[in-house]
C-alpha cells in the first residue's frame, strides 16, 4: 500500500480545503483581505501592547492611524491621478496623430506596415466622445455600479466587512494562533511550529517589506518624473511603484511609459536622459537602502516564481487565488526547503552520492 492512513487523511483534508476555497470563492474576498490586513498589523499591535496598552486599545490606535493614513493618501493622490488621466485622454488623440505621422513612413519603408488602416480621425473621435460622456473616474465608476442595485449592495457590503473582519481578527489574533497551536497533534507539533515560524518570517518579510518598498518607490518615481517636467509623472510613477513587487518589472514598465511620454511631449531624445536618471536613482535607492532595510534577505522567492504563483492563483481561483498566491507559495517554499534538507540527510541520498563517486 503506497499511502498509509495518516497520509490519506491529510490528502483528504487538503482536497476538502481546496474544494471549499473553490466553492466559496465569491464570498471569501472580504475575509481574506481582512485576514491579510490583520496579519500585517499584528506586529504593530503587539508593539503597542509592550507600551502598556491593552490589546483592544492597541487595536483601536492601529485602526485610527491606518484610517488617517489611507484618508490622507486618497485625498492627495486620487485628485492628482484623475487630473492627469483627464489630461492624458485630452491629448491622446494628438499623440496618436504624431506617432503615426512620425513612425508611419519608417514602418512602411522597412517592415511594409501601413498605419493608415487605424483610421486616426475615427480613433480620436471615439476617445474624445467617450471621455466627454463619462466625465471622470469617480463619475464613471458611479454610473457603472449604479446600473445594478444588487452590485451596489454587494460592493458596499464587502467594503464594510473588510475593516470589521480585520478589527475582530486583529483583536483576537494571538488567541487564534494559540488555539490552532493547541489543536496540533503532539507528534508533529515541533516540526509544524518550526515550519510555521519560518513561513511567517518569509511571508512577513515579503508582504510588509515589499508593500513599504512599493509605496516609497511610487513616491520617488512620481516626485522625480514630476520634477523633470513630465506631464504625467505622478500617474506613471504610481504605476511603476505598484508593480515593483516583481523585481525589475516596475522599472521596465515605468521606463517604457515614461520614455513614450517624453517623446510625445517634447519630441526630443535628449530629454530621455532625465527619465533614465530618475529610474536609475530609484533602482540604486531600492537595491542599497530600501530592500536591505525593509525586506532583507529571507524572502527566497524568485521573481519567476512570484509571477507564476500570481497567474496560477488567478487562473484557478480568480481574485481569491491572487490573494492566496504569495502566502501559499511562501509556505510551499519553506516546506520544500525542509523536505530537501531531510532528503539530503537520508540514507537514500547518501547511497546515490556514493554511486556517483568514481
Amino acid at each position: 500500500m503506497l499511502l498509509n492512513d495518516k497520509t490519506s487523511l491529510w490528502l483528504i483534508l487538503l482536497v476538502m480545503f481546496l474544494s471549499l476555497v473553490y466553492l466559496l470563492n465569491p464570498v471569501l474576498t472580504p475575509f481574506l483581505v481582512g485576514a491579510l490586513i490583520a496579519y500585517l498589523l499584528d506586529p504593530v499591535a503587539d508593539y503597542l501592547e509592550t507600551k502598556r496598552l491593552s490589546r483592544i486599545s492597541a487595536v483601536v490606535v492601529v485602526f485610527l492611524l491606518g484610517f488617517l493614513a489611507v484618508l490622507i493618501v486618497l485625498l492627495l493622490i486620487i485628485p492628482i491621478i484623475e487630473t492627469q488621466l483627464r489630461k492624458l485622454l485630452e491629448v491622446l488623440p494628438n499623440y496618436i496623430s504624431w506617432g503615426i505621422s512620425t513612425l508611419g513612413p519608417f514602418l512602411e519603408k522597412n517592415f511594409n506596415i501601413n498605419l493608415s488602416v487605424f483610421e486616426v480621425d475615427r480613433l480620436k473621435e471615439i476617445i474624445t466622445s467617450n471621455w466627454r460622456s463619462t466625465g471622470g473616474l469617480i463619475k464613471n465608476t458611479l454610473q457603472t455600479v449604479s446600473k445594478s442595485s444588487f452590485v451596489v449592495l454587494e460592493w458596499i457590503a464587502n467594503l464594510a466587512l473588510i475593516p470589521l473582519i480585520s478589527f475582530y481578527l486583529l483583536r483576537d489574533w494571538d488567541r487564534l494562533v494559540a488555539y490552532l497551536h493547541d489543536l496540533l497533534p503532539r507528534t508533529i507539533e515541533p516540526i509544524v511550529t518550526k515550519l510555521t515560524l519560518e513561513s511567517d518570517q518569509v511571508l512577513g518579510a515579503f508582504l510588509r517589506g515589499q508593500l513599504s518598498v512599493m509605496v516609497v518607490l511610487s513616491f520617488i518615481y512620481a516626485l522625480g518624473l514630476s520634477l523633470v517636467g513630465l506631464d504625467f509623472g505622478v500617474l506613471i510613477g504610481v504605476i511603476a511603484g505598484l508593480v515593483s513587487f516583481v523585481p525589475y518589472l516596475g522599472v521596465i514598465i515605468g521606463l517604457l511609459l515614461a520614455c513614450l511620454a517624453v517623446i510625445f511631449q517634447t519630441q526630443s531624445l535628449g530629454d530621455l536622459m532625465w527619465v533614465f536618471a530618475v529610474f536609475g536613482a530609484g533602482q540604486l535607492i531600492e537595491s542599497f537602502i530600501l530592500t536591505p532595510i525593509l525586506v532583507g534577505d529571507k524572502i527566497g522567492l524568485h521573481p519567476v516564481v512570484v509571477i507564476f504563483a500570481i497567474m496560477a492563483g488567478g487562473t484557478l481561483f480568480g481574485f481569491v487565488g491572487v490573494l492566496l498566491a504569495l502566502p501559499v507559495t511562501a509556505v510551499i517554499a519553506v516546506v520544500l526547503r525542509y523536505v530537501i534538507t531531510i532528503y539530503k540527510q537520508s540514507s537514500f541520498y547518501e547511497e546515490l552520492d556514493d554511486d556517483t563517486q568514481p
